[in-house]
This record gives structure tokens, sequence and C-alpha cells, in this order.
């Protein structure tokens, strides 16, 4: 018998599982990407960098990511396949070393009503258990505390059939849910301001409606109330009896007979919720939607006092704190709360709820509550919500992929964050990040620099390797990456004020404030101190504001900046007045569309549980248009050559020569202004960047009348190069004679300010108050603030 003895000192060799550690993408050709290879590290933390259009999203997102998350659905069967959302393989040649990836993006959380940061994080399914079990008194299952839930009950015979007998029996059920009757579990109530309707001093033959579009001469609007025989028509409306008053506003669809022809008559309060109330708001036209905004009121329930719950959900409670008392609770006070409950018939509940509850105030986000609607969340805030339910998974060796996880963080945040990116990747994750703030690449262990522009002049690996090697490799991030701002020398003298006096929406604390006009005015704190509460939520209405957010653009794959912007209307007018034809010829959705693609410039082809494919439309070789539309000419070129243009050559096109076009040039201008020279005009709204979109949101609104312009965290996307873009557009703006507020975040935007707004001193309830109102020079040599400090540091003094 022989035993083996370890007597050989060599290292043994490497086995053959531990040599896949990097993530090879070879021949990448997504969006701009132009044939890009590299090799990723796994279990590392790679941040992704560049100006924004650069590229980065298209690799990390559209093509890591997306590959990963393409190959997982393709395990399951084919059945199931049929019911996920398909997707085709990005255009790569080569995707080795994946690993499963979880992406944590910027999109916004569901705007539904019913969807709060409870019901998105599973907080409120564990505390609807909680309440279930230890509530006293007791009323039911979790469902009777949930505001999802109607409560219904019914009765009635139901037939059996028992050894070979049919028998008839009673049966009746119940269910107990916890949805308020009244607003259906929304918390709010919707009512109808009847002053914006009509006015009441004047007789329908006078005139008496001020809804948009309904003339005094309408067949089907204004006649058939008129001439109904149900109200006196040249009666005053305040005058009207009890019965007309209750036919002219609520009466059921009646059919009546105007001048020989059959109408329906129906109350005016169901005839504006069904034409008006019931479109998107978004779809609508500008004065439509004024008129909507003016006449429906929200207010909070009556009944359930905008808690969303019943009376009796409401009445159940532990050691004194009701389910809708928990909800409202900020959930660092919350916490608390759950940590002094000593139960443990339900102990395993508590320590998962807990959990949950710590994660958030780890995160940052202590000072939400439950109640919050997901809708109302920043993109900052909703990415970290979505961070949340990663923190405590017990799963190695995945990817996460984050996009600009610092986004809506205040310096003082940042730290934070970036401990929790470092914990995953020291738990054995694989980290990708897409990022532009310096505090976030420094703790990069591999960096990847795309560029060297945006768009087509992008899409190009300009760096790979350690932080180091960026700084001195002389790329445009490197460059600018040690960039401060300096503190102004002069700062503008204010104009005047607009005054927001008593403050006292989500936690303000009764808060006066004089907001300069104009001057560059920075509005900063740090994250849930107020800031949007005080600038979006408390300035006085007709106040002139123009406000340009982080919400998404409405469009789809047929929408793109020309379209967006306005632009398109008068380029299709002068090259109808050139050619003399009709303008709608010159729309891809409309009359001068391609018949064979719909006017889309690919066919699609559905697979059914298989990825569609796009194929370019062979008919107009993807230019959209008809042939005989292209066969008509301005300056030389067609309209499908014009809408291939980037702004910049647009320009020029329409800035002179036979072309000349003084409306479109306006737009286009605008649109280089704010650094969008290099997109082309026809690129679908889809492919954007988030740093783009917002840019060409706030290019479409520098043409709106308002002389106070609201920015919240235009620096949101932008690469440092472009922030000095950004403060030259401001500058440019204000020398205008426009007012311009910024919420901010960025310390150059602040070092830029000519006045600055402080709020703190934290989030939530320890928020709410004005903390430094003055100039940033005061600010640095004060260092009173959080933002005083992180202000000073940032700019050497």
């Amino acid at each position: 018998m022989s035993m083996a003895t370890g007597t050989d000192t060599q290292s043994p060799a490497l086995h053959a599982a531990d040599s896949h550690d990097l993530i090879r993408v070879h021949g990448a050709r997504v969006n701009n990407l132009k044939d890009v290879s590299i090799e990723i590290p796994k279990r590392r933390l790679t941040v992704f960098t560049g100006v924004s259009g650069s590229g980065k999203s298209s690799l990390v997102f559209s093509t890591i990511a997306a590959e990963s998350q393409r190959l997982i659905n393709e395990t399951y069967s084919a059945f199931v396949q049929g019911f996920m959302p398909t997707m085709a393989r990005p255009e790569v040649d080569v995707l080795d070393g994946l690993t499963t990836a979880i992406i944590v993006d910027q999109q916004r959380m569901g705007a539904d009503p019913r969807s709060t940061v409870g019901t998105a994080t599973d907080a409120n399914a564990m505390l609807r258990i909680l309440f279930s079990r230890l509530g006293q008194p007791h009323i039911g299952s979790p469902q009777a505390f949930s505001f999802n839930v109607a409560s219904i009950s019914g009765a009635g015979a139901v037939r059996l059939e028992r050894a070979g007998q049919t028998v008839k029996e009673r049966r009746d059920f119940s269910i107990t849910g916890g949805m308020c009757p009244r607003c259906e579990g929304r918390g709010k109530v919707s009512d109808i301001d009847l002053a914006q309707l009509y006015d009441d001093s004047k007789s329908l033959s006078e005139g008496a409606f001020t809804i948009p579009g309904w003339k005094s001469d309408s067949f089907w609007t204004v006649r058939v109330y008129a001439e109904s025989g149900f109200v006196d028509p040249n009666k005053p409306i305040r005058e009207f009896t009890k019965k007309e008053m209750q036919a002219f506003l609520y009466k059921e669809p009646t059919k009546v007979k105007v001048e020989g022809v059959n109408l329906t008559y129906e109350g005016l309060i169901p005839k504006i919720q069904k034409s008006f109330l019931s479109k998107d708001r978004e779809a609508m036209q500008p004065h439509i939607r004024e008129f909507v905004d003016r006449a429906v009121t929200f207010a909070t329930c009556p009944e359930c006092d905008g808690t969303r719950l019943t009376e009796a959900a409401r009445s159940s409670k532990i050691a004194g704190i009701s389910i809708a008392d928990a909800c409202a609770m900020e959930i660092r006070d919350l916490a608390e709360w759950v940590r002094g409950l000593d139960e443990p018939s339900v102990a395993p509940l508590l320590a998962k709820l807990l959990h949950t509850l710590d994660s958030f105030v780890e995160i940052g986000l202590g000072y939400l509550s439950l109640e919050r609607p997901a809708g109302t969340l920043s993109g900052g805030e909703a990415q970290r919500t979505k961070m949340i339910r990663h923190l405590g998974s017990a799963l190695t060796d995945v990817t996460y992929v984050f996009d600009e996880p610092t986004i809506g963080l205040h310096p003082h945040d940042i730290q934070r964050m970036n401990d929790l990116l470092l914990r995953l990747r020291d738990k054995g994750n694989t980290v990708l990040v897409v990022e532009h703030k310096p505090e976030a690449i420094a703790i990069a262990d591999h960096v990847v620099d795309l560029g060297p522009g945006a768009g087509t002049a992008g899409g190009t690996i300009c760096y790979e390797g350690t932080l180091e090697g960026l700084r001195a490799s002389g790329t445009i991030t490197g460059r600018h990456l040690d960039d401060r701002a300096v503190l102004k020398e002069t700062v503008r003298t204010p104009k005047g004020t607009l005054e927001i006096r008593g403050a006292t929406r989500h936690n303000l604390q009764n808060v006066d404030v004089d907001i300069p006009l104009g001057v560059l005015c920075v509005v900063t704190g740090v994250a849930g101190s107020g800031k949007s509460s005080l600038i979006h939520g408390s300035i006085p209405a007709g106040a002139g504001v123009v406000s340009v957010d982080q919400g998404a653009i409405k469009g789809s794959r047929r929408s793109n900046p020309a379209t967006y912007t306005g632009l398109l209307d008068p380029i299709r007018k002068a090259f109808a007045k050139a050619n003399g034809v009709k303008p709608a010829l010159f729309s891809a959705n409309s009359e001068g569309a391609c018949p064979n693609c719909n006017g889309a410039g690919v066919i699609y082809v559905d697979l059914g549980m298989m990825a569609g494919v796009e194929t370019p439309c062979e008919e107009c070789e993807g230019k959209r248009f008809q042939a005989a539309v292209l066969e008509y000419h301005l300056g030389g070129r067609d309209i499908s050559e014009v809408l291939a243009m980037s702004v910049t050559e647009a320009q020029e096109f329409f800035g002179a020569g036979e072309a000349r076009t003084p409306a479109a040039h306006a737009v286009l201008e605008r649109l280089a202004d704010v650094g969008l020279g290099y997109l082309s005009l026809g690129q679908p709204l889809t492919t954007l960047s988030g740093g783009e979109r917002q840019r060409l949101k706030l290019a479409t609104h520098m043409a709106d009348k308002g002389g106070v312009y609201v920015l919240d965290e235009p620096t949101t996307g932008l690469h440092l190069a472009d922030v000095e873009h950004l403060l030259g557009l401001l500058d440019r703006l204000v020398d205008s004679g426009k007012s311009v507020i910024v919420v901010e975040h960025h310390q150059a935007v602040m070092a830029h300010a000519d006045w600055i707004i402080d709020l703190g001193p934290g989030a939530g309830h320890d928020g709410g108050r004005i903390v430094f109102e003055g100039t940033p020079a005061d600010l640095v040599a004060a260092r009173s603030t959080l933002t005083g400090e992180h202000l000073a540091a940032y700019v050497g003094t």
C-alpha cells in the first residue's frame, strides 16, 4: 500500500474552470459602435467613460447586458418564451465569458397611481402579513390591508352532481379587501371645476361655454344642449332650477332631435369626462392640455384621508400604530419601530422586513416613506430603490450593470454609493458602471474610455487600463478628469425676486425665500432635502415658468429630433413651396410614406417566440419615402438626404442660398446651442441617450415665451467636457434677459452660479429648511453646510 506524499513544491497547474476570467467582446457594431473589440476583467469594477453619445450604453447595455439576457431567455421552453419579450442578437461577432446580467438603470418606475415605494420593493407585502397576524382587532387576511384589493361579496345557487343526482345548493362568498371604496385605492379624488366649463352669469344662447372648440353654432356640442328641451337656453345658468341643473350636468345619455337630426344628449360632466379626461394627457394639443389642467382638480380623498385604505384596515393596530401610520413614517423611523417589536411567532418575517428597511437607510433613502407614489421618485432615487433587492442577495458571479448611479446625489452621498458598488464587487461580482463623475471613476479597477466624439464621431475605444493611465492618456476624459471650475470674480445683480412664502409641501418647514430673477440661481442640498418640493411644488402659478425636468420623452421609433422639435414643419413647407406640391408628401407618417414599409424604413418580421427580424425595406432602401417624393428637391437635396444630415450640416444648408428657411434655421441654432450639433435629424428618439434627450427638451423649450427657466439637474448624462458647453448655454440664456433656476449637485455649476440657495441640513424631516442663501464665494468662505465644505474642497480653497 503506497501513500502519496505532497513533496512537489511547484504550484499546481491552473484549473480549466479558472481560466474564464474575462468577458470578451469582438466586432461590436450596435448603434454607433465601430467594430469594437475589448476584454473586460471579471470580478472587478469597470467604469465606462466618454462624452454623451459616444457609445457607452451601446456597448454595456445594448451589447453585453442584452446578449446575456437573451441567452438566459433561451433556456426557457418555447411555450414560456412565447410570453416573454423577444430580443434580437446584438450586432457583434463574438461575445464570450458572459455571466448573468442584472441591469439597474435610470428608467423611472411605473407612474401608475397605485404604485408606491412600498409596493415596488415588497415592503408593503411583508407589512400586510405582519398586520394580518398581529394587528388588533383582527380583520382578516393580508388582502384586508391591501389598497389594491376591493371588498366584494356575492351569493347564489350552484348545481352539483352527487351520486347521479343534480343537487342545488346555496353558496356565498366574500373577499375582504383594504381598498377605500371612495377613491378606489388612489388616495385622491378628481373633481371638475365647473367655473372652468361655463360662465354661469350667461345663458347658453349668449355663449356661456368656455370649453375649447365648443363654438355656439356647433351641432354636436352647444346646440344639442340649447335645443334639447331639458333646459331653458335663454336663462342664465345660475338661475336654472334644481331639475334643470341635474339634467344639464348629470343626465344619462338620451336620444333627442335637433332640427330633425337624431342626436344623443348627455350631462355635461360625463360628456367632458369621455371627451377630454379619458385621453392621454401627453397626447393632447397644448391648449387642450392647459384646459384640462385648469378644469380638473385633484383633492385628498375625504373618506380615507389620502391613506388609500378602508376604515377597518386603519382600525387594526400593533402597539398603537396602524398600517397607514407605518406607511406614512419615514423609512428610518419605521425601521426603529419594527426593531422594537419582539414577537417570536413572526421572527423570520420581522428579520426580512427589517433587512429591507435598513437597506433603504444604508443606500441613503431613509427619508422616503412607503406610501410615496413611485412615479414621483427622481431618476436617481428610482435607481437606488431598484438596488435594494440586490444588496442582500446571496448570488455571486453576477454581472451588475449600472447607468450613472451617482445621478441626483449630492457629493456627500456619492461616497456611500461608491461603498455599495465596492461591496457588490467584493462578493465576487463583476460590476460595470457607465459614469461621468470623477469621484465615481476614482474607485474603478479598470477604465474603458469611448469616443473620441459623439454620434458618428464616436464608437471607438480611446483608452483602457488604470485610472492613472487615463489621466496621462490625452483623451478628452483624461484631459478633463482633474478640471476644476473657479468661483466667479463678479456676480450679476438681480433684477427682481420671485417670492415664495410659507412653503410646506412634503418636508418643507414653512419656508420663506426670495429667488433672485435675471441671474443664474442654483438650488442645492443633499438628496431628499426638499429642493424639488421648493422649486416645482411651491413656485406660485402664473410666474411665467418654463420647466425642463428629467421625465422621459414620449415618442415611438417613428419620432426623431426633426418631428419632436417641430423642425419638420418649416422644412416640409419649404419643400412644398419649392416644388408646388402638398407639404403632407414630405412626411414619412403621411402621404409621402413608402407603401411597402408604411414609412418605417424597415420591414419587421414577427417570428413568434423567436426574436423578430428587422430588415431594411427593399423598395425605399430604408429612406422611408416613396420614390416619387424623392424626385422633389430643395437646394439640390431630397427630403431623405436632408433628414440624414447632422444638425451642423443642416444649419449651414438652411442658413443661406436656395434652401434658406429662417424658421428651420432658428430651431437648428437652438439644437446646436445645447451641444447636439452631431445628431442627425432623422435619428429615432428611441436611440438617444438620457443626456441627449434632456438637452433636446431644453432646445425645444428655449422657444417658449416664459421668462423663468427651471432646469432639473441638466448635467445628468453630461461628460466633464460637455459641462463647459452647458455653462456657456446657461450664461447665454441669462444674458438674453431670462432668469435661470437650476436644481443641481454638480460643483462646477454651483461655482458658476450668481446666487446659491442651499437646503438641508439633512434629508426628509431633518431637511426642509434653508441653511444658506448667498453667493458661491460666501458659501465657500463660511463652510457652514455640507455643500459649502464639498464646494470648498472642489475649488481647492
